[in-house]
């Protein structure tokens, strides 16, 4: 009870949930600590905060054991293995180069190196030079640089653009080692907004990648920042990609969601009511990204990516039955907007996870309510 108590003081440091709180106030303010009743997430099978895994959005075990292999071994070739039997149209391929960067990359920050102490990532760097020709590896290593210019540099300064021209200039070797893979165009999208393209130099990378995988709904969300106002573009362009994105969308298709992710990109800077997230705009982006989900095949990887959105919209919009309906789904797992924009995902997500939780249980719910 007391760790909720803490929770909630940490939401009102950084969010205006106000009726939140007030109602979760008079709904526990009757429950003594330890009492059965008491709102705790743990009463849902919920994973500690300690065991979120950062990593990714949802479950890949395959990823997940040879992550772990690679990391303990420093041995690349499993990894190398495992990209190379993955669909280089599909989804998974894209988030399984995002994970093995983004683990060379937080290796490397923990370990930089020094005298006589080996970097982290040096997996990856053996790997580039053991096997230069393998699509795999090139398609990670320009992730991994990508990932290190966002992490370690400010943009706009020489640092900054250094990193991502040698980032661009690992797209093209990619993209040469794999010309049916859009990837490595992907990859190149977040470079483009980093060194800001022009316009038409975005519209002939954004041509090749439909080329390759028109309804790619991971290279949809990496080409949205660019058209927002605080990069390239505008509120009214992000909006109006995100909706021809959603009307062009096959049936299953989780594109049927993006406008969520449009809205998620221009919220204000500070809400001072919580009707703004029961507004006409909002309500419509949810109700879109909820149909996608229901819609989706069970095994679409950006499912979770999607999920872990709604449940910030849900929980936000004070609609606590179905944001705990998106928790059992994604729980465990949090590496995925919005929390992956915190410097602490796991207990950025686990403060919405306890507010759902409250807010569930104020109104009538409990474990025994919850379907599975």
């Amino acid at each position: 009870m007391e760790i909720l108590w803490v929770l909630i003081a940490l939401v009102m440091l950084g969010f205006v949930l106000l009726p939140v709180l007030r109602r979760r106030r008079s709904a526990v303010g009757l429950v003594p600590p330890g009492h059965p009743d008491a709102a705790d997430p743990a009463n849902y099978g919920f994973a500690l905060e300690e065991e979120l895994d950062v990593r990714m959005p949802g479950p890949d075990q395959d990823l997940l054991d040879v992550l772990d292999l690679v990391q303990r071994t420093q041995d690349y070739r499993g990894a190398q293995q495992l990209l190379a039997g993955t669909e280089a149209e599909g989804e998974r391929r894209w988030q399984r180069v995002q994970a093995f960067a983004g683990a060379a990359s937080l290796e490397l920050q923990q370990r930089p190196g020094g005298v006589g102490e080996m970097p982290g990532g040096q997996w990856l760097r053996v790997w580039r030079a053991e096997a230069p020709k393998d699509a795999g590896g090139a398609a990670v290593h320009a992730e991994f640089l990508v990932q290190q210019a966002w992490r370690t540099a400010t943009p706009g300064t020489d640092e900054f653009r250094i990193i991502m021209e040698e980032a661009k200039a690992a797209c093209g070797e990619a993209a040469l080692l794999a010309p049916g893979d859009p990837v490595p165009y992907i990859v190149e999208l977040s470079v483009a907004r980093g060194l800001g393209y022009s316009r038409e130099e975005f519209e002939q990378l954004w041509l090749k990648i439909l080329d390759r995988a028109p309804v790619h709904m991971g290279a949809h969300l990496a080409a949205l920042p660019y058209w927002c106002a605080k990069w390239h573009g505008s509120r009214e362009l992000a909006y109006a990609f995100a909706e021809a994105a959603a009307a062009r969308a096959p049936q299953g298709s989780l594109l049927a969601a993006m406008p969520l992710f449009a809205v998620f990109e221009h919220l204000p800077e500070v809400t001072l009511v919580s009707s703004f997230y029961q507004s006409e705009v909002v309500t419509k982006a949810v109700h879109g990204a909820l149909h996608a989900v229901h819609s989706a095949r069970p095994d679409d990887p950006t499912q979770a990516h999607v999920r872990h959105l709604l449940v910030f919209f849900l929980v936000r919009g004070e609609r606590w039955a179905e944001a705990m309906n998106q928790l059992i789904a994604v729980d465990g797992h949090v590496g995925a907007l919005p929390w992956t924009l915190s410097a602490d995902p796991a207990a950025e997500f686990a403060v919405y996870r306890a507010l759902a939780v409250a807010g569930y249980e104020a109104n009538g719910g409990s474990p025994a309510t919850l379907p599975r």
